[in-house]
């Protein structure tokens, strides 16, 4: 009987390292191939440097990047919805939340159809593409309409903008949807 439990005993020690082994292969195989440099979610890919025309603040920064894509701007607290091609459908200014995603290349993540922001406020057509410090950024509007001033007090990371250009974003801005964050 004593050898019988020792031999189910060490059974079971080797199909527990099996099962460890297994579930540790897997794990790697699924890390980041660069773990030195851990990333937030959503972290960006590059560190685009967009020029500006002085003469026109409302063109399309260059060097902000290709393809269809939001383009936000820190500086200018301002939003284009670019086309394939190149063409603004849209831009538009935005009262950013007190909490900025750093510039470069991001992606849309989650949307929300309607909620409750931070602030306490109904919003709808929340566009998420980052988080911060645990803290989510992302574009809305406010049903009310509203564009209050960021409260410093309060980490929020609502970029508000208009009704009608949350519907725009709405529409522009489906998951995967490329978001370039330039200064």
């Amino acid at each position: 009987m004593a050898g019988n439990s020792s031999t189910f005993v060490a059974g079971l020690t080797v199909a527990a390292l099996a099962t460890v082994g297994f579930l540790a292969f897997q794990a790697s195989a699924s890390a980041p191939a660069d773990l030195a440099e851990p990333r937030r979610s959503g972290a960006p890919v590059t560190a685009p440097k967009a020029h500006r025309d002085k003469e026109h603040p409302a063109a399309l920064p260059a060097d902000s990047g290709v393809g269809a894509r939001v383009v936000y701007s820190l500086d200018d607290d301002r939003v284009w919805l670019v086309a394939a091609n190149g063409k603004v459908n849209r831009t538009f200014k935005v009262t950013p939340g007190s909490v900025d995603p750093l510039t470069g290349d991001y992606s849309v993540t989650s949307r929300s159809g309607a909620v409750t922001g931070t602030d306490g406020t109904p919003v709808e057509h929340v566009v998420r593409f980052a988080t911060v410090d645990d803290v989510t950024i992302g574009f809305s509007a406010a049903l009310d309409g509203s564009l209050p001033e960021p409260d410093p007090t309060v980490r929020t990371g609502g970029i508000r903008e208009s009704v009608a250009d949350g519907d725009a974003m709405w529409g522009f801005a489906t998951i995967g949807q490329s978001v370039v964050v330039i200064p």
